[in-house]
């Protein structure tokens, strides 16, 4: 039984018993590539022969290699997996991993466009659109469902026309791990669609567009990720540059706009697809932050 060929069954199996996202498998094989290597130069040729000192000599390592708590955390998280899966089949004797700990990732509250920002970006789409150029239109219509709805950009690019309900204002999305659900979007959304679908076929060139994707590429094939990446990081003003720079600073405005107009905590997390509850707390302390700096800038006994 060596570390390779352990490594890909049990990937394989990650990605058909519990539908994990191509990036989320990537991340694992990284993580296992390194826990290989490292184990092969310490002279451990099988996950049989490992142990609980191998695996923190592992995170030493990388402590002095300066990785960061979260890079360290998501490691050790991968390897506990994976040894709990062969001690589950009965492939090694003992977990050497039930007992691995990594540091706690520090907790970072995101830095989020603010509403003025966010309408200033959908007022200078809204501008351009009106010059009817397919792409502007279709520009408009991505940012404003990505904030509308909170989508991560894969469930944005990953929408097919028939996941599109514009009569009842709600998309279909396929989430991580494979769960769907269904979110709503508002008027100036609909209304951006509605447009976009109008133009839509422009986009392949005289070409046939794929025929099933919402969103279009210039070539006429479905958008990817990247495309969408570019596009919102070359909206974002320079001030929101200490938060995300891409599709997901718009996942994490609506998040905690939609807390700032006082919706349920319950609602929010259904809404952005989290299977936790706790990663959706996370954005109310993005909202007290701001309270806390409102008080001080205008409260007179602050």
């Amino acid at each position: 039984m060596d570390w390779e060929r352990t490594s890909a069954a049990w990937l394989d199996r990650l990605a058909v018993e519990r539908g994990l996202s191509s990036n989320t498998i990537r991340a694992y094989r990284s993580d296992l590539a390194s826990l290989t290597d490292f184990a092969e130069e310490q002279g451990v040729a099988s996950p049989a022969d490992a142990d609980l000192e191998l695996l923190r000599d592992w995170l030493w390592m990388m402590e002095r290699g300066g990785a960061s708590r979260a890079t360290m955390g998501r490691r050790a998280a991968a390897a506990r997996g994976f040894f709990a899966g062969l001690a589950r089949d009965e492939l090694i004797p003992a977990d050497p991993a039930s007992r691995l700990r990594a540091p706690r990732p520090a907790r970072r509250l995101p830095r989020v466009p603010a509403r003025p920002q966010v309408d200033g970006i959908l007022d200078a789409l809204g501008a351009a659109a009106s010059e009817d150029d397919p792409v502007a239109i279709r520009d408009l219509a991505i940012v404003e469902l990505l904030y509308a709805s909170a989508l991560r950009a894969s469930e944005l690019a990953g929408l097919d026309l028939a996941d599109l309900d514009l009569e009842r204002r709600t998309v279909r999305v396929l989430g991580k791990g494979a769960k769907e659900r269904v979110v709503p979007f508002g008027a100036p959304a609909a209304r951006a669609l509605d447009r976009w679908l109008a133009v839509r076929r422009v986009l392949a060139g005289g070409g046939q567009p794929d025929s099933a994707a919402l969103f279009l590429g210039t070539r006429g094939g479905r958008i990817g990720t990247r495309a969408l990446y570019r596009l919102v990081e070359r909206l974002l003003p320079v001030d929101a540059s200490t938060g995300p720079r891409g599709p997901h600073a718009l996942r994490h405005a609506a998040a905690t706009h939609l807390l700032d107009g006082g919706a349920d905590l319950r609602v929010v997390q259904e809404f952005l697809g989290h299977a936790s509850l706790g990663t959706t707390q996370l954005y109310t302390h993005v909202s007290i932050e701001k309270l806390r700096e409102g008080y001080r800038l205008a409260h007179p006994r602050a």
